[in-house]
């Protein structure tokens, strides 16, 4: 009974701490809101220097609007699922499977309320290449994929040796960047879309990690891969 409720004082804390990392990001919902002119000339600017590479270039075109596929937030939420569930079965990582979950949830939760509340509408492009739905700030795309890059590495960091760890670091860094860049290219999304969509992913990913986890690396009762079936289990966070 004592750890269930210490596992879900964590997940409460996640969540909490979620939010409140979560200022950043509402800064820069505010200043889109409102229409700072710097912003809005930057954001224009960029719009029409990037379309027409995706305009023109049928290979570019192609792989963009792939990428667009390959990363729409069901796909990417059914394979940190998938991997939750691997996790749990086949690693023992039931809570922090669970904590995986519900972070990459909240993360999608909150990019579709904060589009809801602050209404921009998408880039008008002449001859655009797709024409996505809905509202524009933050990317889906980009808050989405930056929550379950760093959900998946937190939740698989004690099973892999310094090299597995490097190269999903430098796996994770990639697909977030080129996501933001395959929004813009589309044009899809403005470049401050994608840079709200990087901060709110970041601050609910990273206020969920320090609030479950707390100051350690490791999650509550699970092995580490240097011993992964003579460990004693790590004790409780308070």
């Amino acid at each position: 009974m004592k750890a269930t409720v210490s596992r879900r004082r964590r997940l409460l804390r996640a969540v909490g701490l979620s939010l409140a990392f979560s200022i950043p990001a509402a800064v820069l919902a505010f200043v889109v809101r409102v229409g700072v002119p710097d912003v809005v000339r930057l954001d224009d600017a960029a719009i029409r220097a990037a379309t027409p590479l995706a305009q023109t270039d049928a290979t570019l075109r192609s792989v963009l609007l792939a990428g667009q596929a390959a990363f729409q937030p069901p796909w990417v939420n059914l394979v940190v699922a998938l991997v939750c569930v691997w996790a749990w079965r086949r690693r023992s990582l039931g809570t922090r499977a669970l904590w995986a979950i519900v972070t990459v949830l909240l993360g999608w939760g909150l990019a579709n309320g904060v589009k809801a509340l602050v209404g921009r509408a998408r880039p008008v492009v002449e001859h655009a290449v797709d024409h996505a739905p809905g509202y524009s700030f933050p990317s889906g795309h980009a808050t989405n994929t930056t929550v379950a890059a760093i959900v998946l590495l937190v939740l698989l960091w004690p099973q892999l040796r310094r090299r597995g760890r490097a190269t999903g670091v430098v796996l994770a860094v990639a697909a977030v960047l080129l996501i933001g860049v395959d929004r813009v290219m589309l044009g899809a999304h403005f470049p401050s879309d994608v840079l709200g969509g990087y901060l709110l992913g970041a601050a609910v990913a990273a206020g969920s990690a320090l609030g479950y986890l707390g100051r350690g690396p490791a999650a509550p009762d699970e092995p580490s891969v240097d011993h992964p079936s003579t460990a004693p289990p790590s004790p409780e966070e308070p």
